[in-house]
């Protein structure tokens, strides 16, 4: 074993790798900061909005969609924690590429990881005007502008300080999580007095009575599955916030251990119920399905009530997505593959020239909601979509590079491990594969979205020719 390989070996984790875009930052997130995020990354726009349009789609077979990308979901965060505990780092899995894939493999995944969020960011935007008009008072309002008022509101106070942004956070969780609750022991006791909705007997009879469990096929379901991912998206957001956290090594398993069975609950859980409800047929993309039944129940109040949760459900997202790439482009630019301004940081030690960059493709969306109202939606989920199956997939290629340092003696993996590895992360690559595939045969939106994958492609190449030079350069005064 060479001088190198035996300093690495025994070497603290610390001291193996140092990324500068970890300095600075305060450690004000509490064990119930994470805790809360780990669920609010657990539920999002894409159960509160979405789900209403793939019921609509593929029936009841949309809860073993759920089930499965699940699975794969807690693969991905249980590698990403597994990581964070070998290092906690506020460039999460950007920081890791850095380490394990050098400087290109960092580029690649944080610009892919802002794909993901900046298209998240407008998905989240035209939830919440989508809900806003629920109420008559916003009725007549543009829905571009009712966007464009979510994207401020959520930006001034992400802004302020990291601990404001975990307040937030907090308080945006439990509120939808109370909700979730709510409608479950609602719907469990609806279904078992066979309560009337509408003049509809809920039970099993909702689902064997018009069509079964795949009434138009078990294809709808499978093509639904990139929209389900995308319901998923903020499950990583835990790891990002890591690194802004005490004690990592203490509170981050048991937030990675509890996403699990909180989507076998909320997610599974909450499909299966609205499918016992109400037939398949009686929701729709324009409305949240929970809203949905609420209404049709005729509980005054209780629609609207539940219109307040889904919309607090979107300006979580847009929260979190705006905190996370935040803190990603940071990262990258202190190694200088994102522009300098997104490395700066302001008295509250927020690095605002990233969170306003990611912003500044917000705006881009109020455009797409004044251009395609009806469209926006469906249009930015899929290129969200896209950048979820990248970041996922560099998620698990860190994981397996980590995994082979580990074999060569070269690292230690921490007792709170990835299980089945390196057989967990073939699995899911081939299973995010799969879903690129799925997203092609869809047709429509899906194929035109993996149709601009060469496209993205050419621009990562492209945009790393541009900053190939600094980041030697920044490389080389870092000795």
């Amino acid at each position: 074993m060479s001088d190198r390989t035996l300093t690495e070996a025994t070497a603290p984790a610390s001291s193996r790798h140092v990324d500068a875009g970890d300095e600075g930052y305060s450690k004000d997130l509490k064990s119930r900061h994470i805790n809360m995020i780990a669920i609010g990354g657990a539920i999002g726009t894409g159960l509160f909005l979405g789900a209403g349009g793939r019921l609509a789609g593929a029936g009841p077979s949309l809860a073993i969609a759920y089930a499965v990308c699940g699975v794969f979901a807690f693969f991905v965060v249980r590698a990403l924690g597994e990581l964070v505990l070998y290092r906690p780092s506020s460039g999460a899995f950007v920081s890791y590429a850095r380490e394990f894939m050098g400087e290109k493999g960092a580029y690649t995944a944080g610009w892919l990881y802002f794909l993901n969020w900046s298209t998240t960011t407008v998905a989240d935007i035209t939830a919440a005007a989508t809900y806003a008009h629920f109420w008559s008072l916003f009725t007549d309002v543009p829905q571009w502008v009712l966007a464009f008022i979510a994207l401020a509101v959520v930006l001034t106070a992400n802004l302020i300080s990291v601990k404001y942004f975990g307040e937030m956070e907090f308080w945006f969780s439990l509120v939808k999580v109370a909700a979730l609750v709510v409608f479950l022991i609602v719907g469990i006791w609806l279904v078992a007095t066979s309560h009337q909705i509408d003049g509809h007997t809920p039970g099993l009879a909702s689902i064997t009575d018009n069509g079964g469990l795949f009434p138009s096929g078990v294809l709808p379901m499978l093509l639904v599955i990139q929209g389900v991912v995308f319901a998923y998206a903020s499950v990583e957001l835990c790891g990002v916030a890591a690194g802004e956290t005490e004690n990592p090594e203490k509170i981050m398993p048991k937030a990675i251990n509890s996403i699990m069975w909180r989507v076998g609950l909320f997610y599974v859980g909450s499909v299966v119920l609205l499918a016992l409800l109400l037939p398949y047929t009686a929701y729709s993309s324009d409305q949240s399905p929970f809203v949905t039944v609420f209404d049709k129940l005729g509980v005054p109040g209780a629609a609207g009530v539940m219109n307040l949760v889904v919309l607090t459900a979107a300006l979580s997202s847009l929260n979190s997505g705006l905190y996370s790439t935040g803190r990603i482009l940071r990262s990258m630019a202190m190694s200088g593959s994102a522009p300098k301004f997104t490395a700066r940081m302001n008295k509250g030690k927020v690095p605002y020239g990233g969170v306003l960059f990611t912003a500044a493709f917000g705006l881009a969306g109020v455009g797409l909601n004044k251009l395609m109202p009806k469209d926006a939606f469906e249009i930015v989920l899929n290129f969200a979509s896209l950048g979820i199956l990248g970041t996922w997939a560099m998620v698990m290629i860190c994981s397996l590079h980590f995994w082979r340092r580990a074999q060569q003696g070269r690292l230690e993996r921490p007792s709170y491990r990835l299980p089945w590895a390196p057989y967990t992360q073939l699995v899911t690559l081939a299973f995010l594969l799969a879903v690129l595939i799925l997203m092609w045969c869809d047709g429509g939106v899906g194929r035109t979205t993996v149709m601009c994958v060469p496209v993205i492609g050419a621009a990562l190449v492209g945009g790393w020719f541009l900053v190939r030079r600094r980041v030697a350069e920044l490389a080389a005064s870092r000795g």
